[in-house]
């Protein structure tokens, strides 16, 4: 097999940001299209590093990488597809597809697919949006200008408010049969004050109750901070507070609602978070292609891991149905640009994805930076 001539992290950043254009529908596997993110991506496996692969967007229809034909699939002793990525027709590596989970199979009681309840992200991690609505997104003028919250409840694929009930069944059911490692839960945010974090205590509790898995929650930050000690009580492993934009002025356009929250407001809360989950343990999304220069992202980078928070830095997927579908996402030289000293600053505190418990980062399927580390860690050794 013809191989990339650079490093595995070069290849998987340009994939990721340039998307894989399918030929057919057929050749959609375990694929999300709008709803919660990572959306209108597809989970694919290369070289034993599993990766959210753009398929659905516009900068995917004209992107080189390619699959070979839908009726040269071979499957694989674990049930899975395999074909082989091309870029311009040049055969690149072998790569896997996640069959579709077992629990995807099985409905409630009261006849609500499991499927609607929770999702299988990337192999091994099952992930739900417990409230599909937001005060955010339903005033347009205040939604975040890149979500799709409210696509797959209006296309009948989900439910508006999953309850702990429903999210213990579909989780059991999903480490018994399926192996699930860890579970992310994440949530439209809520008219009361705690923004979220009462309903992951509700959650997590329920699932706590009938199987054992690290949960990362996700939430904005609770007004009052006496709720990351309720949250860690009921079963919250790891969590996620989303900065996803920096700069104040980019904030204000393109995060309307959340930029309500202040910036201040967020650094404050990183530093109670950490002081009761730990250092690493606590994360955010940092959208990168939306305005953040590179200096400024990786500045906030540092700041941010000087405080203890893992700062997961993904690239932008522009989303069909909000009004940013047709940003172009970034290219993979400024996700390089950013993710290569991140990854050896992470490296070197001893901060990196494999030692957060639970949630995005641990996953690392929506951006390369964990290999990025890997390498990183490769040229300490060496040195």
């Amino acid at each position: 097999m013809t191989q990339l001539k650079m490093k595995q992290s070069q290849f998987l950043t340009e994939l990721q940001t340039k998307g894989l254009r399918l030929q057919s529908a057929d050749q959609a596997h375990v694929s999300r299209r709008g709803g919660a993110g990572p959306s209108d991506h597809q989970a694919i496996t290369v070289d034993g590093t599993t990766l959210m692969v753009p398929i659905y967007t516009q900068t995917a229809w004209s992107s080189p990488f390619t699959l070979s034909d839908s009726d040269e699939l071979q499957q694989t002793e674990t049930g899975q597809q395999s074909a082989t990525l091309l870029s311009d027709k040049i055969p690149l590596a072998d790569v896997t597809f996640a069959k579709d989970p077992n629990f995807y199979h099985l409905t409630t009681a009261d006849g609500i697919p499991y499927s609607h309840i929770a999702t299988l992200h990337s192999t091994d991690v099952l992930a739900t949006t417990v409230l599909q609505t937001c005060i955010r997104y339903e005033s347009r003028r205040k939604a975040c200008q890149f979500c799709s919250i409210g696509q797959s409840l209006r296309a009948g694929r989900t439910i508006a408010h999953k309850t702990p009930e429903q999210l213990a069944e579909v989780a059991k059911a999903a480490v018994e049969l399926d192996g699930i490692k860890h579970i992310v839960m994440t949530t439209g945010t809520p008219a009361g004050a705690d923004r979220g974090a009462k309903v992951m205590c509700e959650s997590a509790q329920g699932i706590k109750a009938v199987v054992d898995v690290p949960i990362q929650g996700q939430c904005e930050p609770p007004k009052d901070p006496v709720w990351y000690q309720r949250m860690k009580d009921a079963g919250i492993d790891a969590l996620g507070m989303h900065l996803e934009v920096i700069t104040p002025e980019l904030r204000k356009s393109i995060t309307p609602g959340k930029a309500e929250v202040s910036l201040d407001e967020y650094y404050q809360a990183f530093e109670d978070a950490v002081a009761v989950f730990g250092r690493g343990q606590v994360s955010t999304y940092i959208l990168a292609g939306l305005g953040d220069t590179q200096e400024t992202i990786v500045d906030t980078c540092r700041k941010l891991i000087e405080i203890g928070v893992y700062p997961f830095v993904v690239p932008f997927v522009p989303i069909s149905g909000t009004p940013l579908e047709d940003r172009p996402a970034p290219t993979s030289e400024f996700m390089e640009a950013v993710l290569r000293p991140l990854a050896k600053e992470l490296v070197n505190l001893d901060m990196t994805s494999d030692k957060v418990k639970a949630g995005c980062a641990r996953c690392g399927a929506c951006s390369s930076l964990s290999r990025f580390e890997k390498e990183a860690e490769d040229e300490r050794q060496i040195a």
